[in-house]
C-alpha cells in the first residue's frame, strides 16, 4: 500500500508536468507570434516586389539618361560642325540642321518617357515607405512577443524543475517493476494510470465496479496490486 500511495503522488506530479508542458506549448503569445511572423513575411514579399519594380524603373531611367546624354553629345557635335564654317554647301547645311532638329525631337520624346517613369516610381516609392513602416512595427511586435514567450517559458521551466524533483523523490523507493507498469499504463491511458477506489467508484474513469469485483478486491491481500477491469487502471484502496 505505501508504494501505491507514493504512486499516486508520482501521478499527481506527472499530471502537473503534463499540464505545464501543455501550457508551455499553448501560450497565447505563440499564436500571436505566428500571426505576426506571417504578416512580416507578407510585408517582406510585398516590399520585395515593390523594390523590384522600382529597380526595373531605375534601370529604364538610366538607359534613357544614357541615350539622352548620347543625343546631347551628338547634337553638340553637329552644332559645332554647322557653326564652324567648314560646311558651306547648302545641302549639307540643311542636312545638319535637319539632323539637329531630329535629335532635339528625339531628346524631347525620351525626356517625356523619363518623366512618365518618374511618375510611375513616385507612388511605388511611397508605398515602399508605408510598407516598411508597417514592417518595422510588426518587427517590434515580434520582438515583444518573443521576449514574453521566453519569460513565460523560463517561469514554467522553473516550476517544472521543482515538480520534477518532487516526482523523483516520490518515485525513489517505489518498486521498479511497479513503476515500469505504471509508466506503460500511463502512456496507454491518457496519463492516468492509478486511481483511488472510493466505495465502488473508480475515480480514474468514474465508473462503478460490479459488486462481485468490489468484493474480490476487498478480500485481496493488502499488498496485492488490483486493477479495474473496465479501464485497466491500478486501484488504490
Amino acid at each position: 500500500m505505501p508504494d501505491l500511495t507514493r504512486l499516486l503522488d508520482v501521478q499527481d506530479r506527472d499530471v502537473t508536468l503534463d499540464q505545464l508542458a501543455h501550457r508551455r506549448s499553448h501560450l497565447p503569445e505563440r499564436a500571436a507570434l505566428a500571426a505576426a511572423q506571417s504578416e512580416a513575411a507578407r510585408l517582406d514579399a510585398a516590399i520585395g516586389d515593390l523594390q523590384t519594380r522600382l529597380h526595373d524603373i531605375e534601370l529604364a531611367q538610366r538607359k534613357l539618361e544614357d541615350e539622352i546624354t548620347a543625343i546631347d553629345q551628338k547634337s553638340a557635335n553637329e552644332s559645332r560642325k554647322l557653326n564652324s564654317g567648314t560646311v558651306t554647301a547648302p545641302r549639307e547645311i540643311q542636312a545638319l540642321s535637319d539632323e539637329i532638329d531630329a535629335l532635339g525631337r528625339r531628346k524631347r520624346a525620351l525626356e517625356d518617357d523619363e518623366l512618365e517613369l518618374m511618375e510611375q516610381a513616385e507612388p511605388l516609392a511611397a508605398e515602399v515607405e508605408t510598407r516598411s513602416a508597417e514592417r518595422a512595427a510588426v518587427g517590434a511586435e515580434i520582438d515583444r512577443l518573443t521576449a514574453a514567450i521566453a519569460e513565460q517559458e523560463a517561469a514554467i521551466d522553473g516550476e517544472a524543475t521543482t515538480v520534477r524533483a518532487e516526482r523523483d523523490a516520490a518515485a525513489g523507493d517505489i518498486d521498479d517493476a511497479l513503476l515500469d507498469r505504471y509508466e506503460k499504463l500511463r502512456a496507454r491511458l491518457g496519463g492516468v494510470a492509478v486511481a483511488r477506489l472510493q466505495g465502488d467508484l473508480c475515480l480514474g474513469c468514474h465508473v462503478s465496479l460490479p459488486a462481485v469485483e468490489v468484493d474480490v478486491i476487498r478480500h485481496s491481500p493488502p499488498d496485492a496490486i488490483v486493477t479495474h477491469e473496465e479501464c485497466g487502471r491500478i486501484l488504490v484502496r
